[in-house]
């Protein structure tokens, strides 16, 4: 057998080991799969809801008032509003009431108590947690069923043309609400 040349050998021993990816592609990489997963996740929980008009909905307000879903866009004409379900044995809806709150200041919300008890339930619960919100009790979950949703908190932004553009199941921040919020005004889906 023969033995290499020297030059042959040198480059050899010289040759740099495989570069490894720079650090910022591999945390970008890390950040577009979890991305890619909380966004999967959010359309497999909310992918019974259905497209285009909002299902229309007859309630009870937990003050005693009937209300309905067109009585509750009517009396914001030509504004996106959201419908909030929630829960009162929900520890995340808790989380989120600061969020929720915050964004009744700006925009219409609607909020709709799932399976939590009757009407003097639902106020109880809201007094007990110093809010003031407007409450459709939906006792046996009829009208959660009807967007297609089964767990809360949830969150329905609809257009001021009465379609609904976003739908989103567990925690979600106020930017993204207040952006979801400022798109279905902005952009309606008609």
């Amino acid at each position: 057998m023969s033995e290499l040349p020297a030059e042959v050998r040198e480059a050899e021993a010289v040759t740099p080991a495989p570069r490894r990816p720079a650090r910022w592609r591999r945390w970008a990489v890390d950040l577009l799969l979890i991305v890619a997963v909380v966004l999967g996740v959010g359309m497999w929980q909310t992918r019974h809801v259905p497209a285009g008009p909002a299902p229309e909905f007859v309630g009870v307000l937990s003050s005693g008032e009937a209300v309905t879903l067109a009585d509750w866009r009517a009396a914001h004409p030509q504004r996106a509003v959201l419908v909030y379900f929630w829960a009162d044995w929900c520890p995340v809806c808790r989380t989120t009431q600061g969020t929720v709150e915050s964004l009744r200041g700006d925009w219409p919300v609607l909020t709709v108590a799932m399976q939590s008890g009757g009407a003097a339930q639902v106020s109880a619960a809201l007094r007990g947690r110093s809010l003031n919100w407007p409450a459709v009790v939906d006792g046996d979950g009829r009208i959660a069923a009807q967007y297609g949703l089964h767990g809360v908190p949830a969150f329905v932004v609809i257009d001021r043309d009465g379609d609904i553009r976003f739908a989103e199941m567990g925690y979600t921040t106020a930017a993204g609400l207040r952006l979801r919020m400022w798109w279905a005004q902005t952009f309606p889906g008609r």
